[in-house]
């Protein structure tokens, strides 16, 4: 099976091609710039690099968020594309998933979470089990002081995978203490796109026009258009 996965919902972009088994080349960058500009010559890169031809794709993998609005829109947008007019198959998975998957094999618990802003983030509880790694907190937006007090309840270990780790950890060691771990490693903090593959081969896929963005909330237009239509039909 041939997959080109595609990850541009957060600051990391990612994209990866999978063949038979095994990610043959994954290209990453982790900087602050539109991920709109820097896709496609990635994925013409990492084609030609593996000699891999648009019509040897079996399927898409594509992350759908939560993340940046723009971001989730862009890798979907994209994918969904290129999957109507290959006439292949998508996979979307959680980009929070694909952070876990870093930690696993190396913590029962996994917490990756997105800084949301305002003292929020997006973020979920990931339990491992021998062959996967199994929901135990549904993903969600959320005050992190409300959910890291959550987490204390919990006896057992906790590691903690976020690109945006730095602007949290104190509050994290605050609360929950020797439980809380983190990796050693910067990189274990980042989404790969080579994960995200691996993962889509294994996964059902989805009809292309029914996948939708994982946002988690509404985005601040959709929420105000909610708001005044609430406030007319109180009128």
């Amino acid at each position: 099976m041939n997959i080109l996965a595609i990850d541009t919902s957060n600051q990391v972009m990612g994209v990866a091609i999978y063949k038979d088994g095994q990610v043959l080349a994954e290209y990453t960058t982790n900087m602050k710039r539109n991920h709109s500009i820097g896709l496609m010559p990635a994925i013409d890169h990492i084609m030609k690099e593996t000699d891999m031809k648009p019509d040897q794709l079996d399927r898409i993998a594509v992350a759908k968020g939560p993340g940046s609005y723009t971001g989730v829109r862009i890798g979907l947008s994209t994918a969904k594309t290129m999957a109507w007019t290959l006439n292949i198959p998508i996979v979307a998975l959680s980009s929070l998933e694909l952070v876990a998957y870093n930690g696993f094999g190396f913590a029962k618990y996994i917490c990756p979470f997105f800084d949301a802003r305002r003292g929020l983030v997006y973020t979920g509880l990931y339990e491992q089990t021998d062959s996967h790694l199994a929901v135990r907190k549904e993903e969600q937006n959320i005050s992190f002081e409300a959910w890291l007090g959550q987490l204390n309840e919990m006896e057992e270990s906790i590691l903690f995978l976020s690109q945006d780790v730095e602007l949290h950890r104190s509050m994290i060691v605050s609360i929950l203490g020797e439980k809380a771990v983190f990796p050693s490693v910067d990189q274990f903090h980042l989404p790969k796109a080579g994960i995200l593959a691996s993962l889509a081969a294994d996964r059902d896929h989805e009809l292309t026009h029914e996948i939708t963005p994982n946002y988690l909330r509404l985005v601040e237009a959709e929420a105000n258009w909610l708001k005044e239509q609430e406030r007319k039909r109180n009128e």
